[in-house]
């Protein structure tokens, strides 16, 4: 993929972390070339990937970052596999297994989600669908291996996500000490919480602190596997495909560059 005086290929992208995750998914499937370089201007409803990695809200001033960069910088990305017949799915933000991937599974079928978002109130829909979710949620059992060692038990999983940025779902901070080019995958279990402690727990993640309470635990690896007892929904960069009962999350180390 390189123009024909060997210069490197700049891809600008305009929407949100949606188009983002449907680029990713070809560059992988052409073997990640190191010869392009990315920009996002944000026009989604969450933009959880530009938000961490703190670009200005207004799309001008977003394109004069990209076009005042002399170096691209590198950028991991996550790479899912499901177990049962080996498809792979990519991810720059985050993907989650559970109660985040039913939502982002139901806004993508609303109505009212493209006239909020004319708006700049996309958010609401995934309040309101988070809010359905919370009460109708049966909650399943999870098992976790991180890095082939030993098992970890959820008794009743809300959900986890695996996260390569910080925030997802329109700006839940679940892994506040997550760097998108450590090499590492940072993974928010959240599971065997009551009602009442769900309700104060999601708010609290809008600023991180959704990890004081026992039950919403974080966890690292380069690469984890995830098992529940009953088939869930899993979204790749709030993009949903399907449900699933196992697959395996690992961290691919400076995949690609990005302006910024």
């Amino acid at each position: 993929m390189e123009e024909a005086n060997g210069e490197p290929l700049n891809i600008i992208i305009l929407g949100g972390d949606g188009t983002v995750n449907e680029l990713f998914q070809g560059l992988c499937t052409m073997g990640l070339p190191q010869n392009v370089n990315i920009g996002f201007i944000p026009t989604g409803s969450s933009n959880d990937l530009v938000r961490d990695m703190n670009l200005p809200k207004n799309p001008v001033d977003v394109l004069n970052v990209i076009l005042e960069c002399k170096k691209p910088s590198f950028m991991d990305l996550g790479k899912v596999t499901y177990d049962d017949d080996q498809t792979v799915r990519y991810f720059s933000v985050s993907m989650g297994i559970g109660f985040d991937a039913a939502v982002c599974e139901e806004a993508m079928q609303s109505k009212f989600k493209k006239t909020l978002n004319k708006f700049g109130l996309g958010k609401l829909t995934y309040l309101g669908i988070a809010l359905k979710q919370l009460v109708t949620a049966t909650g399943a059992g999870c098992t976790l291996t991180i890095d082939d060692n030993d098992p970890i038990n959820i008794h009743r999983v809300l959900f986890v996500t695996v996260m390569n940025h910080r925030f997802e779902g329109g700006g839940f901070m679940f892994c506040p000490r997550a760097k998108d080019n450590d090499g590492i995958l940072d993974i928010c279990a959240v599971g065997d919480l009551s009602f009442f402690n769900i309700l104060l727990a999601l708010p609290a993640a809008y600023k991180g602190e959704h990890l004081k309470f026992k039950g919403s635990t974080p966890y690292k690896a380069k690469k984890v596997r995830l098992e529940t007892t009953s088939p869930l929904w899993l979204h790749t960069d709030g993009e949903v495909e399907r449900k699933t009962t196992s697959c395996t999350v690992e961290c691919l180390h400076n995949a690609v560059k990005i302006f910024r």
